[in-house]
Order: structure tokens, then sequence, then C-alpha cells
């Protein structure tokens, strides 16, 4: 129950109503897969390149016009935004209502929102006064008509009352023994609804993981005191049995096998119960890729046996997909490719897909010097256990890079496993027919290469596309042995990448990357050219040429048998669309196996990035600071994603 001891607000809700409604976003998501569908109207960097806006509108019945004015009193730049963006009047006003009645349902569901967005602020005594055509909305008959000029004047008054805090906190039932103020509910603390309501979550998720799956809030009351500007919490919580997990049932399954889904979950009965083990199983069914939706519930019961049933369901994607992306530097040219795949080759999620690149366009007007690559992969989740994943590939090269010409084809079969859900182990074996010339082999030299790739990846990044927290460490290890020549070496790689978010929102993000590897066992001269170190270009140190920073024979690339490279971003997020990034970029390359550092080479400059729903489209421009008598002036460099 909600105990009220305010003034202002004309429709008492229940509490529970009210915290709901503060809680709950509304999120508009687009999602770019590869699959093409129809649509009347197009839009890309907000240029609307064919349909137009009033096509979008034209199923709207009995189009009407508004024009909203809104009052924020106070000079809380915060909490006006806030208010603001919890507005569908004013978030919406550029499009039409349908007729009267649908303005008067969007002003009093937008009341209902703005309660919400000042109880989310704590703020219990705030008064919201809509009023549409010199009409308060509380005035209006239920069939009012607006039937003078259009837009119709809507005015929002919103006076938001003291901000209140933590008074009386008692916790009652099976949480009686747990302390409030490990949860954040402490005597002078926040009081906003987000406050109370995580707490409450994180109270059931404690109880949760003690395995038990029928834990829960039973009853809630709020006692807000206008006149001492404090908000009484009392909560019932009920933590129910320890279970195990029972039978597992999915719907929604159509082309994907049922049991393979069940499978996948990794849910096994018997099993204690784990809300974490459920999220996992969620994330895993997800990384399938043949999934648009997933939800994994518990039931609201135990079954006969004491175990907890649990409910999957999903929604299939479209299983077949193509694409074509492309990518532009100075340095390198323009890069173009394509691609076609299937999601679920035969049931289980087997992927396949086939693709190919062309790159240094604009580089050469001779098709010959152009870079060609043709690949297959396949990928079959689940082979050894559903943290399992085997795959296989082969690829037909031939490129010609500043360094080296080379044609080559190969061949890899291997398996990865996630060791926990940040954690990832793989190992392969690659056998690989390559013939390159080079500065070192100027007449060509052949190699037969079997080598087996070893890679450990650490990942706990919030979001791969555009971290804001977080880092990426990855360790490699690659024995390589030329069946032709006899000769053997391995090449040893580590990266690391951080990620932190200053600011409210994490508007500001630093970021940092870190390399360094080194090549044991053989010369420079008995490496492939391909397998050596280069540093330069857009993935690496921008303001260089591609492969532009290390030894040189002639003024050609001959690579190292180590390197080094650092970068830091100051990732800036403008808006919503678009962010500002400079940064500085170094690196080295020896012909030594363990770099010397004697001559880094270090470039700056800025990019800006456009935020997608399917990652930033990236711009970066770039200058040496040290360059050399053969390097570029500058450099100008577009793909998808942040540079890492």
């Amino acid at each position: 129950m909600f105990v009220r001891r305010m003034r202002g607000l004309d429709h008492p809700k229940s509490a529970r109503a009210l915290l709901r409604a503060a809680f709950v976003v509304l999120l508009s998501t687009t999602t770019l897969a590869a699959e093409i569908r129809a649509a009347a109207a197009f839009e890309i960097f907000g240029i609307r390149l064919w349909g137009s806006e009033d096509e979008e509108d034209a199923d709207i019945v009995d189009p009407l016009d508004y024009a909203v004015t809104f009052e924020v009193v106070g000079d809380d730049d915060d909490l006006r935004k806030a208010l603001e963006n919890a507005s569908l009047l004013k978030t919406e006003e550029d499009r039409p209502v349908s007729g009267s009645l649908g303005l008067l349902s969007k002003a009093r569901g937008d009341r209902e929102r703005l309660i919400a967005a000042l109880f989310s602020k704590a703020r219990y005594d705030g008064v919201v006064d809509i009023s549409i055509a010199g009409r308060r909305l509380d005035d209006l008959e239920p069939d009012a008509v607006f039937s003078g000029p259009q837009p119709i004047p809507v005015i929002v008054r919103i006076q938001p009352g003291s901000m209140f805090t933590l008074g009386d906190i008692v916790l009652k039932g099976d949480a009686a023994n747990i302390r409030g103020a490990d949860f954040g509910l402490i005597a002078g603390g926040d009081a906003s609804s987000d406050a109370i309501l995580k707490a409450e979550a994180n109270i059931v998720r404690t109880l949760k993981e003690e395995g038990r799956p029928l834990a829960r809030v039973t009853d809630r009351t709020i006692v807000a005191d206008h006149a001492t500007t404090t908000l009484d919490v009392t909560l019932n919580v009920e933590a129910g049995p320890i279970a195990g997990y029972g039978a597992t049932t999915v719907e929604g399954t159509e082309l994907v096998d049922r049991d393979f889904t069940v499978y996948m979950t990794g849910l096994e009965r018997g099993r204690r119960y784990s809300p974490k083990e459920i999220e996992d199983a969620r994330d895993r069914l997800i990384a399938l890729d043949v999934f648009s939706s997933v939800s994994i519930n518990e039931a609201l019961a135990l079954d006969p046996a004491g175990q907890i049933p649990i409910d999957v369901r999903v929604a299939e994607r479209k299983m077949r997909y193509f694409g074509a992306g492309a990518s532009y530097s100075t340095s390198e040219g323009f890069g173009v490719e394509g691609y076609w795949g299937h999601r679920n080759l035969f049931g289980r999620a087997e992927k396949l897909r086939i693709g190919g690149s062309i790159s240094r366009l604009g580089e050469t007007a001779d098709i010959g010097d152009l870079n060609y690559n043709a690949g297959i992969m396949f990928e079959k989740p689940g082979v050894i256990g559903p943290a399992s994943k085997f795959f296989a590939s082969s690829n037909v090269v031939f490129e010609h890079p500043d360094a080296y010409n080379r044609f080559s084809v190969d061949g890899t079969v291997g398996l990865s496993y996630e060791l926990s859900k940040v954690q990832t182990l793989s190992a392969q074996v690659d056998v690989e027919y390559s013939d390159i010339e080079d500065a070192l082999n100027p007449e060509g030299q052949r190699y037969l290469l079997v080598s087996t790739p070893l890679q450990y990846v650490y990942d706990n990044r919030d979001d791969k596309l555009n971290p804001t927290r977080g880092f990426r460490a990855l360790a490699y290890a690659e024995p390589t042995y030329d069946a032709l020549s006899g000769n053997a070496f391995v090449k040893l790689k580590g990266e690391g990448s951080t990620y932190y978010g200053l600011g409210a929102d994490n508007r500001f993000i630093l970021a940092g990357r870190g390399a360094l590897g080194s090549i044991l066992g053989a010369s420079l001269q008995e490496v492939p050219a391909d397998r050596r170190f280069y540093a330069g270009g857009g993935g690496s140190v921008r303001g260089y040429n591609y492969q532009g920073i290390g030894p040189k024979l002639n003024g050609q690339p001959t690579g190292g048998l180590s390197y080094a490279e650092a970068s830091v971003e100051v990732r800036y997020q403008v808006n919503d669309k678009f962010g500002i990034v400079p940064f500085v970029d170094a690196g080295t390359v020896s012909a030594d196996q363990f770099p010397d550092f004697s001559d880094v080479q270090v470039g700056a400059g800025i990019g800006v990035r456009y935020l997608t729903p399917f990652g930033p489209l990236r711009v970066d421009v770039a200058v040496p600071l040290n360059p050399g008598p053969d390097d570029p002036d500058y450099g100008i460099y577009a793909g998808v994603g942040q540079s890492f």
C-alpha cells in the first residue's frame, strides 16, 4: 500500500503501479542483420533517401497537430531534460495525433509518465498540470473536441517539489535478517523509485543466488511524509525453498531442433537453481544467431518432485542472409566485400558462410595488382557440451600489399570452448600452401605450413561494438612447421584493451590498447613474409601507410620478428547519434626477436563516429608526428566499429 501525506497529485495510484511505471523504459530498437525488408521510406545519417514523413503519418485517422509549451519550475537542467524525455507530448510533438480523443489520451498518459519521472527523481510532492486549448485537463469532458486553428496549444506545467530522502526502513519476512544498508536502503539515503526498485530486485536476487527460485517481495508499504520530506519503506519478502531445475520446455521453434535448444541451455535437471545460469543460458541461445528473441522464465510453483520447471520461449530469425560491406583509407584504397550465409544448415544452428572481397581499388589500375580473398566457413555449436563450438574454413588469397605478393590456399579445423562467460579458449590445426615474393626473397619462395594456433581471450566489456567499461585481453601462440624447408618457428602475441567511462551517462570514454609480439626459432628470411609483424594503417598506427612502419630493404617493407603498439583514445559522445574521438597511436617493428624501441613512430588525429544499432560508423583523419621520407602527410580511414 501507499500512504499519502502529500499534496499536488490529483489522481492517486497505488505505489506498485506508480513504482512500476517509474521503472518502465520504452525501447525502440532497429536491427540491421543482413536481411532486406520492403519499406515505404528509408533514412540514413538523418537524410531521407526516399519516401516522406507524410507517408508515415498517412495511417493516422483525423490527424490533429498540436504545439507544446513545457514549463518546469526551478533551474535543474538535468531534471528538466529527464521530464522532457519522459513526455511523449514533447518528444513526439512533430507528429499529429488521431483527433481530439487521441490528444486527450496522450495528455492523460503523459501525466502518469511525468509523475513516474518525478518519483524516479525522489520528488513525491510534485504537481503536474496539463492544459489543452486553455482548459485544464481535469476540467475537460471525456469527449471534448478541439476545433480551433491548428496546432492546438498544449501547456505542461510542472512544479517538481522537494527531493525526499529515505526515513525508516523495515524488512520483514525472510528478509528480516538482511541489512537494508547493504542494498542502498539507509535513512537519509536515495529515496527515488529507481533506487527502491533496484534494492528490491537485489534483495530478491541475493535470495535466488542461494538456489531459491520462488523468492519474491510479497508486500510493499511506502509512506511519504510531506512535512519531513522523508519516505518510509516496509518490504515483506518471501524466500521460498531451495530447489533444482525441473523439466525445460521450449516454445517457438519451427526450423531449429527443439531438443537441441533444450540441450544448449545447459540447465541439467536436478542441478541447483542459479539465476546466473539462467542468464548464461539465455546469452548462449542468443549467441546461436538463429533466434531474434529469447526469454527464459521459472515456473510460479515447484513440480511434485520439488524442482522448478523452466519455460523457454523463442522467436526464430530468417535463416538465410546476404550482405555487403566497404572500407576506405588513403593508404590502402577502397575495399568491398560480399557474403551469403545460412544460420541453421542442418537444423541445429550450424552456420555456413561463403564470401569474397576485393581491395586496393583506386590504388592501382591493373586488376592483377588488386587484392582478392574468397572463403567458406562452417561452424557447429555444442559438439562437446553447450559451451563448445567446432569450426572449419578454407580460403584462397591473392594479395599485393607493399611488403609482398602472395598467393595462398589454406584449410583450418578447430574447436573453441567458453571456460566462463568472459573467458574463451580455442585451438586449431591449419595447413597452408603459399607462394610469396618479397624484398628478402625476390625470386619467390614456396611454403607448406602446418601450424597449431592456440588462443585465450578474456573479455568482460559491457558492449562488444561500443564498450564503455571493462577490458579485453588476448594471448596467442602459433607453433609452425614448414614441410618444404624443414624450418620451424613459434609466433607469440599478446594484446590488451581497456575502457573507462567518465561523466554523466559515460559521455567521455577513455580507451587504451597495447600489443606486443615476437617470433622465435627462425631468422627473418626463413619466416614467410605474411607471418612477420607489420605496423601502420587504419587498424594499427594511423597516419602511416599500411605496413609502413618497420625495417625496409630498398624502400620495400620487410616486416619484423617483433613489434609493439599502443593507442589512446578519448571518445566523446556529442549526442545520441554523433561522437568525436581524438587519438594518439604509436608503434615499432624490429628485425630482432624482441623490440628495442629505438624507432617508435607516433601518429595522432581525430575521428567522427555515427552511432547505429549495428555499431559505430567510423571516419578517422591522422597525421604522422615523426614521419620518415617515405611516409604520407596524412591518412584517412573509414569503416564500421570502433578502432579497437
